[in-house]
């Protein structure tokens, strides 16, 4: 399917530029981008295997609590867990700003001056 696709479309793809398709593929290229939507808009199930009894009861005891099933409280944490930067990301924002802003003070210092400021 990727040869086809390369062959079909490489020209499409690979071409900087205005996105047009090659000539004679228009309806071929129709049908990739159809396809395509449709595949973006489908819902994904997520399986996730060997979870602890006790860790599955307190989910569902949370879930229970908010007044949601599992799957509905899951659903949320998953997207509020998703919005939110990875650990990676949020330590190279930090060093970038550092690093912009010329900023060297150890954190020992940091939490001194916060102290300080606390009396």
């Amino acid at each position: 399917m990727t040869t086809a696709l390369s062959e079909t479309f490489g020209p499409f793809i690979a071409r900087p530029g205005p996105m047009v398709p090659p000539p004679g593929s228009c309806s071929a290229l129709l049908a990739f981008c159809m396809q395509q939507h449709h595949n973006a808009r489908m819902a994904i199930s997520i399986t996730i295997r060997n979870l602890p009894d006790a860790a599955r009861n307190e989910l569902a005891a949370r879930a229970a609590t908010a007044g949601q099933s599992l799957q509905e409280y899951l659903r949320a944490q998953l997207i509020e867990l998703a919005s939110r930067p990875d650990v990676n990301t949020v330590l190279a924002r930090i060093a970038e700003r550092k690093r912009q802003t010329k900023t060297d003070l150890s954190a020992a210092q940091i939490l001194a001056d916060r102290d300080a400021d606390r009396r």
